[in-house]
Parts: structure tokens; sequence; C-alpha cells
């Protein structure tokens, strides 16, 4: 499926001030790794909320729109801050496919650190898009 997605926030590469997200498929997981800078920071040196919820629908649609081919836009998304996610350090984004009924497709999603522990969960629902 042909895209562009250059100026997206979350994975253009054009976009001066974006996130850059570069996911690959790996064991059925759509994944990227990510640091990030005090441009994106929250409060007292962690990362804004927002942010992690965009890298995560950003997982979710990147999945189904460029791993899977099929066009797909986020219809419901719910997200679970579990604990800080640091300014600077390794995060690791992962997605996955959790079920399909009719056109909506329900996924998975963290962030965690390089530890293994998981500062952000999400479940998305996602709406598959027929042209």
């Amino acid at each position: 499926m042909a895209t562009n997605d250059t100026h997206c926030f979350a994975c253009g590469k054009a976009n001066p001030i974006g996130l850059k997200l570069n996911f690959t498929l790996q064991d059925g997981q759509y994944v990227a790794v990510k640091k990030l800078s005090t441009d994106y920071q929250g409060y007292d040196g962690i990362v804004h909320g927002g942010i992690l919820t965009t890298m995560m629908d950003e997982a979710m649609a990147g999945y189904l729109n460029k791993a899977v081919c099929q066009k797909a836009v986020t219809a419901r998304l719910d997200v679970r801050y579990r604990k800080p996610a640091p300014i600077g350090e390794e995060l690791t984004i992962r997605c996955w496919e959790d079920s399909r009924k009719g056109a909506f497709v329900t996924m998975k999603a963290t962030i965690s650190l390089t530890d293994g522990t998981i500062t952000t969960e999400a479940t998305g629902k996602m709406a598959i898009v027929h042209p």
C-alpha cells in the first residue's frame, strides 16, 4: 500500500520536530526502539504522556497500514500509564494483533525500559477502512 507519510509527526522522516519512529516486524510484533530528548519531556525528566500515547497509536496503525497492508484508522485507544518513562533512556515500543471482529481489529501495545519494565500499555480498536 502506497502511503505519503513523510511529514507524519510519529514516523515521517521529513518532519523536523517528529519522532521519526522506525518499526520492524519481529516474531509477529511490530517493534521500534527510541531514546527521547528533553524536547518531548513532560514534568521532571519524564516523557510526556501524550508522546507515549502517540508512539503506541503509531505502532498499531503502522502495523495494519504498512506491515499487513490494510488501511486502518484508530477508533478507540485506552492507555494505562504504569510507571514514568525517563527522558534519555532507551524505550521499546511493541504492538501486536489481539483479535478481529468484522471491520475492527483489537491491538495491544506496550512501552518498556531495557530491563523489561513496562511503563505504558494500551489497547486499541482499529477500524479497517475500505476505499
